[in-house]
């Protein structure tokens, strides 16, 4: 903070000042306290206080997690249903190795190609997805597409493989051949028993997955110029902004639990034996 060229005394001064003189054990409790209450304490390189910038940068990387979430849900989920519901069939096939072909692309690498087809090359979208000061809802999505891109190409084979297998799994169910027996409708089958059976392990996958683009997304986030929580935690290590990456860090944290707690209370939802199985 001080330059190369500092003294001793003023660094010792600015020590004090920081209070980084102290004992560690009390530094750390004086940090988590306010931590608690939402006071993250002032940016080394910014000057600023770091809740605001969180939150900030919370806000943009949820906002291309709500993008990728939208292409996802139904290309994930949607190839899935027909792969398990038409298992060894064309159709199964060709889906499961896209999916397995996509995914063993790294996103860095998918994104570069992107960015110089549909960006570059066809202009189809901006090259950024950092969108103009007082951009709407729809302009935002907009310079959010072509970020999304790559993680829906990369997530998707997987989240299908998920889904595939719930949905074979599903089908040779005891239930499920017992309301086929009873002579219920294909349709009521399929969708009160297949799917909801089937679903509900895709759900806690989705919802893994929500907390790692919400957190997790440093490249595409540098590649894109996307001023989210990713990137963020990345320029505070560099800078060595400790009061940045702290916060960036416990807010990650946070996410990945809630997140997966919100994807298990879906399951559980979902599939009656996982409450049963609670209660044994």
């Amino acid at each position: 903070m001080l330059g190369p060229f500092a003294d001793t005394d003023a660094v010792a001064e600015l020590n004090r000042r920081l209070g980084t003189d102290r004992p560690i054990l009390v530094q750390y409790w004086d940090w988590l306290s306010h931590a608690l209450v939402g006071d993250f304490g002032t940016s080394f390189a910014m000057r600023a206080p770091v809740a605001p910038l969180v939150l900030e940068s919370l806000k943009n990387s949820a906002a291309l997690a709500a993008v990728v979430l939208v292409f996802l849900v139904p290309l994930g989920v949607g190839s899935g249903i027909v792969a398990g519901l038409k298992p060894n069939s064309f159709a199964d096939r060709f889906i499961v190795l896209a999916g397995a072909c996509l995914a063993i692309i790294p996103d860095f690498v998918s994104g570069l190609i992107l960015l110089m087809v549909f960006g570059l090359w066809l202009s189809w979208f901006p090259i950024t997805g950092a969108a103009p000061d007082g951009a709407g809802f729809w302009t935002t999505g907009y310079y959010l597409v072509l970020p999304a891109l790559p993680l829906v190409l990369n997530l998707t084979g997987y989240v299908a493989r998920m889904t595939r297998t719930g949905v074979v799994q599903a089908k040779q169910a005891d239930y499920t051949r017992s309301a086929i027996l009873k002579g219920l409708d294909n349709h009521k089958v399929i969708f009160r028993h297949i799917l909801r059976n089937a679903l509900a392990t895709t759900v806690a996958v989705l919802a893994t997955q929500t907390g790692f683009l919400l957190g997790g997304l440093v490249v595409i986030e540098a590649l894109f110029g996307v001023q989210g929580l990713g990137s963020l935690v990345l320029n505070a290590a560099k800078a060595r902004d400790f009061p940045m990456l702290e916060a960036g860090v416990i807010v990650m944290a946070a996410i990945f639990v809630v997140t997966a707690a919100i994807g298990d209370l879906l399951q559980v939802a979902l599939d009656p034996r996982q409450r049963r199985r609670g209660f044994q």
